[in-house]
């Protein structure tokens, strides 16, 4: 290995390992090594087996330096692209990942329709596997079958799976109620445990959950004397955090208040199924939710999640950084009018379609055609809020919007610590991205795109945004170790190739 290359092998290492959370003592602990050791990873200054990059990847779950069958895949991106026709919206990931743990609350057979095929939901399925639940996709729409067994295997649990998704703290708020005690393997170190479990205890510890959080598991224990006796109210609007409390009430017999509850896409999911668990629940959209549960759950159900509104804003960016005229379907609307009323603001033209209803029953959506427009900078800053607002997850593709409009534009993400650095990797791509503190960055247009190769971010969105850019780069880029993208995205390459993109998949000799 040259120098250079090790500089770069450690810089991803270290970006990897502040996205997951862990400080330099905290990797050391699970590579089995020592503090210093690490930091001269990080500077480049350690030379490294393959062994040991083999073992870096698998405890921060990033193909980035993982070393597996085939080797990581790759995006070869030829541009710029005009894009054209049309592109239906596939259902919600999170809302998919939700109802996946929601089934463990029922008995019977549970069918969720047009499942989105993606790395978090194959984790989740590894998990339920080996817990004894039946899961098997029925066809080639991604309708997905769960049956679950009268007893789980909670021993047999697949650990390395469980550590590869966040979404298994959402297998608390169910499992309350089928074990008395049981062990819920985590990634990362003691004190992210501590600080993610916390909001969820909030919501847990009057259903008589109690958990501990030890190294790389949470330790879970339950009374069954202790119940609600008062509304419970959430220390934070969180939309996981409102799932495991609408879990656990789902399965109390009595009424449950829960205040400050997420109203976001995928907590209104989620209460749309437990409705046809035969749960009632009352403020559906709201803030305040009141649930009323059942004893038992033992029924066989057919849902269809709705669509996604942050790949619905993933293709809008697509177009709009591209300059394009398409048509993007299916589009849930009540999920994107903030969204929309920005980018209208900045000069961004569209036609709507009349609303329909979603397979759900409930969720609006549209059809929404692009126009190709000229864009300026909005006059204020552009931040998140709990919906109705902007969404936080659609945030970061206002970074690669900005950087084709004219003027400067202010992005402020005070939800994620240091999320927004990642943004910076556009300048690589020609882009004027400014980071001014880990929240906030200044994004200057517009830009002049040119082509060239990058290590994909361990982060979802700020990968997305990469690769859109590409599509708008002179001459050819390379988007390196894609696996990130393919946790959120179900064939995000090949669709927009549909489109008039050119994305080639490569892996390395």
């Amino acid at each position: 290995m040259t120098q250079d290359y090790l500089g770069r092998i450690g810089n991803l290492i270290r970006d990897a390992r502040k996205h997951r959370g862990l400080t330099q003592q905290q990797l050391a602990d699970l590579l089995n090594t020592s503090q210093s050791a690490v930091n001269r990873i990080e500077r480049g200054h350690q030379n490294l087996s393959l062994e040991m990059l083999a073992r870096i990847g698998s405890a921060l779950d990033s193909e980035i330096v993982a070393l597996g069958a085939g080797g990581p895949t790759h995006l070869r991106v030829t541009g710029p692209t005009t894009l054209s026709g049309t592109i239906d919206v596939k259902s919600s990931k999170n809302a998919g990942v939700a109802l996946l743990c929601a089934s463990l609350l029922n008995k019977g057979r549970t069918t969720l329709r047009k499942v989105a095929r993606i790395e978090e939901v194959n984790r989740l399925l590894e998990v339920l596997d080996s817990l004894g639940v039946q899961t098997r996709w029925l066809n080639d729409t991604n309708d997905l079958e769960i049956i679950p067994p009268a007893q789980l295997d909670l021993a047999s649990i697949d650990e390395e799976a469980a550590r590869r998704t966040r979404s298994i703290i959402m297998f608390l708020g169910p499992l309350l109620h089928r074990e008395e005690t049981f062990d819920l393997p985590y990634a990362g170190g003691c004190n992210l445990g501590d600080r993610t479990v916390q909001p969820h205890m909030v919501a847990l510890r009057p259903f008589g959950l109690d958990v501990k959080a030890t190294e790389g598991s949470y330790h879970a224990t339950v009374d069954r004397t202790v119940e609600p006796t008062r509304a419970i109210v959430l220390t934070e609007r969180g939309d996981t955090v409102t799932e495991n409390a609408l879990m656990a009430a789902a399965l109390h017999p009595g009424t449950t208040v829960i205040r400050n509850a997420s109203s976001n896409y995928m907590v209104q999911d989620l209460c749309f199924f437990l409705q046809r668990l035969g749960v009632r629940i009352d403020g559906i959209g709201t803030t305040t939710l009141t649930v009323t549960g059942a004893e038992e759950i033992d029924v066989d159900v057919d849902y269809a999640p709705s669509e996604d509104p942050i790949e619905a804003m993933s293709l809008l960016a697509a177009a709009i950084v591209t300059n394009s005229e398409i048509t993007i379907r299916r589009v849930p609307i009540e999920f994107m009018e903030i969204e929309l009323a920005t980018l209208e603001e900045m000069g961004f033209n569209y036609t709507l379609s009349p609303e329909y209803v979603a397979e759900n029953g409930h969720t609006r959506l549209v059809d929404i055609t692009t126009l190709q427009s000229t864009l300026r900078a909005p006059h204020d800053k552009i931040h998140p809020m709990p919906f109705p607002g902007l969404n936080i997850d659609n945030l970061p593709f206002f970074a690669v919007i900005a950087a084709v409009a004219e003027g400067q534009t202010l992005l402020h993400d005070w939800v994620y610590e240091n999320r927004a650095i990642y943004l910076t990797e556009l300048t690589k791509l020609g882009a004027q991205v400014k980071l001014l503190d880990p929240h906030r960055v200044l994004v200057e247009g517009p830009t002049r795109w040119s082509g060239t190769e990058i290590v994909c971010p361990p982060a979802l969105r700020p990968a997305v945004v990469i690769l859109l850019a590409m599509l708008a780069s002179k001459g050819t880029s390379v988007l390196r170790s894609t696996y990130v993208i393919h946790r959120g995205y179900e064939d995000l390459a090949e669709r927009l190739n549909t489109l008039g993109a050119s994305i080639e998949t490569f892996r390395d000799i």
